[in-house]
């Protein structure tokens, strides 16, 4: 179980109870269990808060909203060192949680995946071969979740979702 500071309880408690709008969009589609993975608002991990945690991948999801404006390198920093204790990352832009709602969720649904097979472990005990080019992208996460966001076009048609990748 990865530590945390106990004084932080009632200022995550407090945050939840007053989410920015992009928290509350994304918590309507990602609680209870909506994508298959349990997520909680507002998690103390070590001696920071994530705005959402899945303790099952150990996966934090941040949305960067104005407020992290002039906070990058504290983030950055902040992001490195929940990573030292096994949390992975994906970011999403407060804007594309408010108007890309359906991108934001193919991103995570590949980083769900991406983490969740990387968690399956070997069939045999034959040593594993150095990574292709093609897996050491793919292990670049939040880059990819931003490609993803970047590269796929969502378009409505008779009430049905399609996503078109461009190369």
């Amino acid at each position: 179980m990865i530590p945390y500071n106990s004084e932080l309880k009632q200022f995550a408690r407090d945050l939840r109870n007053n989410s920015t709008l992009s928290e509350v969009l994304l918590w309507q589609q990602i609680k209870g269990k909506e994508i298959g993975y349990e997520f909680h608002r507002q998690v103390p991990i070590d001696q920071f808060i994530v705005d959402f945690y899945c303790h099952e991948l150990m996966l934090a999801i941040e949305i960067d909203g104005s407020s992290h404006n002039d906070k990058y390198d504290y983030d950055m920093d902040r992001q490195s060192k929940l990573q030292d204790l096994g949390v992975k990352f994906v970011r999403f832009n407060d804007l594309d949680v408010k108007k890309n709602m359906a991108g934001v969720l193919v991103a995570l649904e590949y980083k769900i995946k991406e983490i969740a097979n990387d968690n399956i472990p070997p069939v045999s005990p034959v040593a594993k071969l150095p990574p292709s080019k093609g897996e050491l992208k793919s292990r670049k996460s939040s880059l990819v979740c931003r490609a993803v966001l970047s590269f796929c076009k969502i378009k409505q048609s008779n009430q049905r979702m399609k996503v078109d990748w461009c190369s």
